[in-house]
C-alpha cells in the first residue's frame, strides 16, 4: 500500500513535515474543509462545547504542532487524550476524514518524540507490560476477582468521596474462558466452514461467558470453531494510545497464528478488537515481509454478529421474554459501520421486544482504559447513557464488545438499577436453549 508523505515527527518546534512510520498524511489532513458537520456527534464536544474538544479543532491542533505553527504543549496534547476517538465523526464526515488513523499517527508522535506526558507514559507500560502478556493479564485478573468476590468493591462503590473513584474499574467474576487452542466446537449438524475465534486478553477473563456463547452458536450454525495456538491480545489499545511498536509486534504474532489455523474466516466478538484486526494491513503496510498477509488476513475478520447475520441463520427454537435496548460500540457502529446486523439477530429471537435508546451510537464513556485516565468525562456520558437506557424501559442492554459491558454494568451499579448487561450472542444462545446460567 502506498502512503503519501506526510506527517511524522513534527510534534518539536520548528520541524516540518516528513515521512515515516507513524506517518500522518497531509493529504488525510488536508481533507477537512472545517464545515463543522461533526461537532454534535462527537460526545466531548457536545459535553464542553469547547472548539479544542471537537474533531476538527483537534485536525487544526495537529497540523498546527506538525508545521512548527504551535508547541507541543502539556495543554495541547491534553486535548488530543481527551478524544475518546469513538469515531463517531468519521462516520458523518462528508469529506472521508480518516479521523482514526490521524488519531492514532498522532499519538504516536506524542510518545516518540521524547516529550511524553507522565500519563501517557504510564498508561504506555501498563498496556505493555500488563494487558499484552497473559500471565500478567491473569494475575490482575484474579486480583480482580478477588475484590469483587470479597466484597469490598460492594463497600467501596457505596462510599461517597470514595464511590466515583472506584466504580469504573472493570469487573471480573465468573470463570475464566480455558486458554486452550485447538477445536472448541464442532458443528451441530451441515457443516458451513471453519472459524477461528480471537479469544483476546480481556474478554476470557471479564467475560469467559461470551466466548463459550460464541463457540456454541457458531457450532449450532455449521462452524468448527478453533482457537489457533500463538494468538495475542489484538493490539487494539495500543494502537489507539499511540503505541505503534508493541501494537506492530502484536499483530505480526497473530498474522502468523491465524494464517497457520487455514479458516475460512476469522471471528471476532469484540468490536474494537475487530476494528483493529480489519486494518492490520495498514498497520503493517510499511513492513515488507508482514504487509501481504496482513493484508490478507484483515479481509477474513468478521464481527461475530456480522458473520451470522449474513447466513441463513438456525432459527431459534427457544424465546427469550425480555424488553431489551441496543448499545451501538462504537467501533462497530462508526469503524466497521455495522448497526443492522445486530438488530436483526435480536429481531431474529422469538419473544424479545428491541426498543431503541434516543441516542443508541453514542459513546458510552468506556472505550477502553479511557474510563481510567479522563474519570470524569467517563463518567458524565455514562450518566447520560444511562439516563438514554432508563427511559426506554428495557430490562436487558445488549452490545458487542466488552469494554462497553463492563462500562454499562458500572453504570447500572452506580445508579442501582435493576438488569442485565449481554453480548447479542449470549441472547441468541439462550434462543438456542441455553439458560441464562449457563446450566
Amino acid at each position: 500500500m502506498d502512503r503519501p508523505a506526510g506527517f511524522s515527527g513534527p510534534f518539536v518546534r520548528q520541524r516540518r513535515i516528513r515521512a515515516g512510520p507513524n506517518a500522518v498524511s497531509d493529504a488525510d489532513l488536508s481533507r477537512c474543509v472545517h464545515c463543522g458537520l461533526c461537532l454534535q456527534h462527537c460526545p466531548t464536544y457536545t459535553e464542553t462545547g469547547l472548539e479544542t474538544e471537537s474533531p476538527r479543532g483537534r485536525l487544526y491542533l495537529i497540523k498546527a504542532i506538525a508545521e512548527g505553527r504551535i508547541e507541543a504543549t502539556p495543554t495541547a496534547v491534553g486535548h488530543l487524550d481527551l478524544c475518546l476517538q469513538c469515531r463517531n465523526c468519521e462516520a458523518v464526515c462528508p469529506s472521508g476524514v480518516p479521523y482514526g488513523r490521524i488519531m492514532e499517527g498522532a499519538r504516536a508522535e506524542v510518545l516518540a518524540n521524547g516529550r511524553t506526558p507522565l500519563a501517557w507514559r504510564l498508561r504506555t507500560l501498563f498496556l505493555r507490560e500488563v494487558i499484552a502478556r497473559p500471565g500478567r493479564m491473569a494475575a490482575l485478573a484474579a486480583c480482580l476477582r478477588l475484590y469483587r468476590a470479597s466484597g469490598l468493591r460492594w463497600l467501596a462503590e457505596r462510599v461517597p468521596y470514595v464511590r466515583d473513584r472506584v466504580v469504573l474499574a472493570p469487573t471480573v467474576s465468573g470463570p475464566t474462558f480455558p486458554p486452550k487452542a485447538g477445536v472448541l466446537g464442532r458443528p451441530q449438524d451441515k457443516a458451513r466452514g471453519r472459524v477461528a475465534l480471537l479469544t483476546g486478553c480481556i474478554m476470557p477473563h471479564a467475560f469467559g461467558r461470551v466466548h463459550e456463547a460464541t463457540v456454541r452458536v457458531l457450532a449450532r450454525n455449521g462452524f468448527e470453531v478453533v482457537a489457533p495456538p500463538g494468538q495475542l491480545c489484538c493490539g487494539a489499545l495500543h494502537t489507539h494510545s499511540g503505541d505503534r511498536p508493541t501494537a506492530r509486534a502484536l499483530a505480526r504474532r497473530n498474522v502468523d497464528a491465524f494464517v497457520e489455523a487455514n479458516a475460512d474466516a476469522i471471528v471476532v466478538n469484540s468490536a474494537g478488537c475487530g476494528s483493529t484486526m480489519k486494518e492490520y494491513g495498514e498497520l503493517l503496510a510499511d513492513d515488507p515481509e508482514y504487509a501481504d498477509k496482513a493484508e490478507r488476513l484483515a479481509g477474513l475478520v468478521k464481527d461475530v454478529t456480522e458473520l451470522l447475520a449474513g447466513l441463513p441463520l438456525e432459527p431459534p427454537s427457544g424465546r427469550v421474554e425480555a424488553l431489551v435496548t441496543y448499545q451501538d460500540p462504537c467501533h462497530l457502529a462508526h469503524a466497521q459501520r455495522i448497526s443492522s446486523a445486530p438488530r436483526y439477530l435480536l429481531s431474529a429471537i422469538p419473544g424479545l421486544r428491541l426498543v431503541e435508546m434516543a441516542r443508541p451510537d453514542r459513546c458510552c464513556g468506556g472505550a477502553g482504559v479511557y474510563s481510567l485516565a479522563h474519570r470524569d468525562m467517563s463518567l458524565d456520558l455514562l450518566d447520560g447513557k444511562i439516563q438514554d437506557v432508563a427511559a426506554t424501559g428495557a430490562t436487558m442492554i445488549a452490545t458487542a464488545n466488552p469494554g462497553c459491558m463492563a462500562q454499562l454494568e458500572a453504570g447500572l451499579r452506580r445508579y442501582r438499577l435493576p438488569g442485565r448487561v449481554v453480548h447479542v450472542v449470549e441472547l441468541l444462545d439462550e434462543a438456542y436453549g441455553r439458560s441464562p446460567d449457563g446450566v
